[in-house]
């Protein structure tokens, strides 16, 4: 598969500023209309972020229903819903296989490339890319505009002003600053009147206070098969316990709940239910069988085939555990934990806040400034782990495209 290919009035050279999913997407459309695409980047390589992704798999998008699949944005989804539906799961599945990698669906839903990892496929893509003849430019850090001018800073550190007909901005957010997203772009769009949603961490780890006794013994260790249940939402998957708390997919899947609980009060209270699969009543039964004699820790684990992580996160819950069956069985369903802070926005695996959508127009330009656009995590959207983060960059870079296609054609 290749980009549609457009027919515009006449060449224009094109500025991209970030060589991350939903630049290179950009890139690849605007060139195969036949405009001329420069890709600046500050770091020595282009994709870093796509490639640590790619360490876990690279997990492209999902295969739900799209419906389904577009409520998992939660409330920026509506500002999503074209560029998604416009270049949706099946498409990106599409584009990456014209790039010669093959995509599955995993047990969980999750589309993944045949290769499990990134490198192959930003190989194919920088070829594609080199043989429509966009130029990219690494180690030029963006650090603002002159005089209309574009301003970087180049290898050397000299300034180099560059003019385009059209910019896109594509810089991420500020998660893995090592990797290139260091959110250094918000101080000068602030300085141009552009209305921002301050950055905040998304997908991160959060803070628990445990016990010593607890923390030195099961640190690094996985909660497996678990529900986790905040204010009324309820969350299948797994933790890791860390010595600042919890991280995983269960946690990550509820970190917008608990930023804005912990926004609002000083602590907030999540509850991870041990045994998802069964009820507390059936629990109950179970434990009613425990031996005359027999240890509470025994009985759990003959019982219920609890883990020593699980019956330790118990005791940190309760030191002094429930002897009647039906109340062990509902502290299992449901373990009380104190959740007091969040990990920072530079360790979490995504980024909340940033350009807001009443900023742009329905092209993806900056109504602040003219001929600019933006797309990817730069823009106010938040979404969980599981393919909605890539699938989002990429039909936003998209997106933006056909955007800046349409604003040159008129201008």
């Amino acid at each position: 598969m290749t980009t549609n290919r457009a027919t515009p009035t006449e060449k224009r050279s094109i500025a991209v500023i970030g060589a991350g999913p939903a630049g290179l997407m950009a890139a690849e459309r605007l060139s195969a209309a036949g405009h001329q695409v420069t890709v600046y980047d500050q770091m020595p390589s282009v994709g870093r972020k796509l490639l640590m992704a790619g360490r876990g798999g690279l997990n492209l998008t999902h295969s739900e229903p799209l419906e389904r699949f577009l409520q998992r944005y939660g409330e920026t989804s509506w500002h999503l819903i074209d560029a998604v539906s416009a270049f949706p799961p099946e498409i990106l599945r599409a584009w990456a296989e014209a790039l010669g990698q093959e995509t599955f669906i995993g047990s969980s839903g999750r589309v993944f490339p045949r290769a499990m990892k990134a490198s192959p496929l930003l190989r194919s893509w920088l070829a594609r890319l080199a043989h429509q003849g966009v130029r990219i430019l690494t180690r030029h850090r963006w650090i603002g505009w002159d005089e209309g001018a574009i301003l970087f800073s180049d290898p050397s550190g000299l300034p180099l002003r560059v003019h385009a007909d059209a910019t896109l901005l594509a810089l991420g957010g500020a998660s893995w600053p090592r990797l290139g997203s260091d959110g250094n772009w918000v101080d000068h769009l602030a300085r141009r009147g552009v209305e921002l949603a301050p950055l905040a961490p998304s997908n991160m780890g959060v803070n628990v206070a445990w016990g010593e006794p607890f923390r030195g013994r099961f640190v690094g260790q996985p909660l497996k098969n678990i529900a986790v249940n905040h204010s009324g939402t309820r969350v299948r998957g797994e933790a890791v316990v860390t010595a600042y708390g919890l991280e995983g997919g269960a946690i990550y899947a509820l970190s917008s709940h608990l930023r804005r609980a912990l926004e609002e009060n000083a602590s907030t209270v999540l509850e991870i239910d041990l045994r998802p699969e069964l009820s507390v009543e059936r629990l109950a039964e179970r434990l009613s069988r425990q031996r005359k004699g027999e240890s509470r820790s025994n009985a759990l684990r003959k019982t219920l085939s609890l883990q020593p992580i699980q019956i330790g996160l118990l005791r940190e819950a309760s030191a002094s555990l429930p002897a009647e069956p039906a109340e062990l069985a509902a502290l299992i369903k449901a373990v009380p934990l104190t959740v007091t802070g969040v990990q920072p926005v530079e360790r979490a695996i995504s980024t909340a806040g940033g350009v807001s959508f009443s900023a742009i127009d329905e092209n993806f330009m900056l109504r602040a400034i003219p001929g600019t656009f933006v797309a990817g995590e730069m823009l106010d959207w938040d979404a969980p782990t599981g393919g909605y983060l890539l699938q989002a960059s990429f039909a936003t870079g998209m997106a933006a495209a056909v955007g800046i296609e349409r604003w040159l054609n008129r201008a």
